[in-house]
């Protein structure tokens, strides 16, 4: 049969990512207290295309996930799918990418209730036909409350406050769980948020963030002060999103770093 996408093209544009979206697949994880869990992600391939080829073969890309991953995939299966994927679209550059919820157990501050939490977290891996190594991010985002210090300051009876999402994304040198992420991401907001409270933990939670008003700023510098100080973290990509509770718009701030330089 004729195959159209491996003929040439003439229009000489090279394509930088080329590939499947939306990919529904399973994920195991372990977990930090020694346990497993497992997931369903949506996971994106690309590769690069030379301005020479008129296109890529999709079903590719399905192949090399199936071949690898007759069971769930796990972190460190990620950059070997990739390279195959490299490899067998004949491609110079290829990237992966899976999203997926996960679920940590957590009790709430002074009941001790235990209700799951769930944060969003992706594995995005790039490999080169240039380079011996494979890069590797991993990526969390947790929801957390932030209290408006302006708020409080001029306000006679309050301040406002709202949730945020706080997210982070890491290069490490040494194995980072997420929980441990996560944990780092939810103390650098005014408080955290629980998914089980009593009238007891309301409370606590309520004047803990009173007690510790951070601006949008405040969050992602905290939050940088405490990845600086990781020596597992080589690189990160932090940013807050206040959703904001008297204005009709959000707040953001984000800050990049390679600690490598």
């Amino acid at each position: 049969m004729p195959d159209v996408q491996g003929l040439g093209d003439i229009r000489g544009v090279a394509i930088d990512r080329v590939g499947v979206k939306d990919v529904t697949f399973p994920v195991r994880l372990r977990t930090r207290d020694g346990g497993e869990q497992t997931t369903v992600a949506k996971i994106n391939m690309y590769v690069s295309l030379p301005h020479t080829r008129k296109g890529t073969h999709m079903s590719r890309f399905l192949d090399v996930l199936n071949e690898h991953s007759a069971e769930p995939i796990t972190p460190a299966m990620i950059p070997g799918i990739t390279r195959a994927i490299r490899e067998r679209l004949d491609a110079a550059d290829a990237h992966f990418e899976a999203r997926f919820t996960y679920f940590i157990k957590k009790a709430a501050p002074v009941s001790g209730r235990v209700g799951l939490m769930d944060y969003q977290v992706s594995f995005e891996c790039e490999s080169n036909h240039s380079s011996s190594t494979d890069d590797f991010v991993m990526g969390v985002m947790a929801p957390a409350t932030s209290l408006c210090p302006c708020s409080k300051e001029i306000s006679r009876y309050g301040a406002h406050n709202q949730r945020c999402h706080i997210e982070a994304k890491v290069r490490t040198s040494k194995l980072l769980w997420i929980e441990e992420l996560a944990s780092m991401l939810e103390k650098s907001a005014s408080t955290e948020v629980f998914a089980i409270l009593k009238r007891p933990d309301e409370k606590y939670v309520t004047e803990r963030a009173f007690e510790n008003p951070k601006f949008v700023e405040d969050i992602v510098r905290d939050l940088a002060v405490t990845l600086n100080s990781e020596p597992r973290i080589d690189w990160y990509q932090i940013n807050s999103e206040n959703f904001e509770s008297i204005h009709n718009h959000n707040a953001y701030a984000q800050i990049t770093r390679d600690k490598r330089r």
